[in-house]
């Protein structure tokens, strides 16, 4: 019997595949075939048969056949993959809604289409059906399983490319073996209250609105500020990709607690509006553009501060920034910081769909191929970035890092499947240039929503960014990367207790 993690590897993995097409049904799924190339061969299972061991054994589908043969014993193992409860729970539900639409769902369900075929029923590419079918699943109280997907799939007959769900399966698992490894051989710093708590200072929540060229219209943003000890400090927060600033308070109110003043703009061309006036149809996708317009959405709010245009941030200096962001915002934020996005292995990787290296991630980077030449947009001002889950790889160029003017920390977690950590962090910072005190924390378990904060609180990364803001902070232009430069992070304290953190900058060779 296959060992238990790749049982549940392999459940999930199907699951995942069949997420593509799960639909409201028009009339329940009857049959599964199972395409298998090393023999040239199908089989068939009748969907009915898989209740219990007993419809099976009676069965006459194929699978039946071989159940017999086994004396029970494939039935056994069959049976336990279709009914084993998938880790999907009430809160998926929210994150699938979230992404209805959205180019890495649509990427997602295009590999499906690849691998599972229903007679009749073209693939559902914008994941509207999936969000369906999981709300009537989770509703009925029932578990989700293989088998309860399958039964939410409309048609009569369904196929399986076996090959090339493996291959998909095991190009996935590979992408973040290095990260595991790296993780099962290192203890995971410890967590101080110090950095993880509340810094008791009341935060003041207001919303103001900047009127700049670059945007047809005014551009929202959200100020924290502590009501009393404010240290004129100013950290700015991009969000992701059809997400929204409350997704982000969490940490800016974190920091604000602390004496920080945080704003949070709203994107406007790829935040969650946009993103919902795209699928009523009002609007188009975000264009390439976008690359250059974000940061500069940033160096607009960086001017009205320093022009002192901002009610309540008069005092604030700019001659010294730090720049956190979250996957598109965290692309945003290295742009700022310094390096430098180019065309060059866009044009290159783009087009290859065998590429090992390929994620979900690299729908978003291919789509800034028109662009990516004149995006970089460098911003002086800012000494230090938090990159959480970015998408990079193709996008910067190895040697792009030599002319950051900010020191980054890049955050991956071990289990995300968006922007898996092997080839969008781990590889790229190999090629980077010598050591500059950049700093490379992975997340065991972490994956491209629960390191997110939320609205109220700091989550799992607020010890860790408060640590790297403060150091930033304390070492003002000596934060810039340097030679043999000085850490900017304490050596323990901003873990986390719930999700383990551990410093791999050793594991690109740049440091220790």
């Amino acid at each position: 019997m296959a060992p238990a993690p790749i049982k549940r590897a392999l459940t999930t993995a199907l699951a995942f595949l069949l997420l593509g097409f799960a639909s409201s049904p028009a009339r329940a799924l009857e049959t599964l075939k199972v395409k298998l190339r090393l023999v040239n061969t199908d089989f068939t299972i009748q969907l009915d048969e898989l209740s219990d061991a007993a419809s099976l054994w009676r069965g006459e589908s194929d699978m039946a056949e071989l159940d017999r043969a086994t004396g029970g014993a494939l039935g056994r193992r069959v049976l336990e993959m279709f009914h084993t409860p998938l880790p999907l729970t009430p809160s998926v539900q929210g994150v699938v809604n979230n992404t209805v639409g959205s180019p890495l769902l649509s990427e997602a369900l295009l590999v499906a289409s690849a691998v599972i075929g229903v007679e009749d029923m073209p693939p559902d590419l914008e994941g509207n059906d999936l969000a369906v079918a999981l709300e009537t699943i989770l509703a009925s109280g029932k578990p989700v399983t293989v088998l309860s997907l399958l039964q939410a799939i409309p048609g009569q007959t369904a196929s399986i490319d076996l090959g090339e769900a493996l291959y998909v399966l095991t190009r996935t698992q590979r992408q973040s073996r290095l990260a595991r490894d790296f993780l099962a051989s290192h203890t995971p710093v410890t967590q101080d209250a110090a950095l993880v708590q509340s810094g008791g200072a009341e935060v003041e929540r207001t919303v103001f609105s900047l009127k700049e060229s670059h945007r047809p219209d005014p551009i929202s943003m959200v100020l924290l500020r502590p009501t009393g000890g404010a240290n004129n400090r100013l950290v700015v927060i991009s969000h992701g990709l059809w997400d929204s600033t409350e997704s982000f308070e969490g940490w800016g109110r974190h920091l604000a607690s602390h004496g920080y003043n945080v704003v949070l703009p709203v994107h406007p061309g790829s935040d969650f509006n946009q993103q919902r006036a795209m699928l009523s149809g009002q609007l188009p996708p975000p264009g390439p553009d976008e690359l250059r317009l974000r940061p500069l959405d940033v160096k607009a709010l960086l001017d009205a501060v320093s022009e002192k245009r901002v009610s309540g941030l008069e005092s604030v200096a700019t001659n010294q920034v730090v720049v956190v962001g979250h996957s598109w915002g965290a692309t945003t934020a290295l742009q700022l910081g310094g390096l430098k996005t180019s065309s060059s292995l866009l044009g290159q990787r783009c087009d290859d769909v065998r590429d090992p290296e390929r994620n979900m991630s690299w729908v978003l980077q291919c789509s800034f191929l028109s662009s990516a030449d004149q995006a970089s947009l460098a911003d002086r001002r800012v000494i230090a970035v938090v990159a959480v889950s970015p998408p990079l790889a193709l996008l910067f160029p190895p040697g792009s890092g030599a002319a950051m003017n900010a020191r980054g920390l890049l955050v991956s977690g071990s289990a995300d499947w968006v922007v898996p950590p092997d080839p969008e962090a781990l590889i790229p910072l190999r090629d980077q240039p010598e050591d500059r005190g950049h700093r490379l924390v992975l997340a065991r378990g972490g994956n491209h929503f629960n390191l997110r904060p939320g609205a109220t609180q700091g989550g799992v990364l607020g010890g860790l960014i408060l640590g790297w803001v403060e150091g930033a902070f304390a070492a003002g232009e000596e934060a810039r990367p340097v030679s043999n430069p000085r850490s900017l992070l304490p050596p323990e304290g901003w873990g986390n207790s719930r999700i383990p953190l551990v410093d791999a900058t050793s594991s690109t060779g740049k440091g220790s």
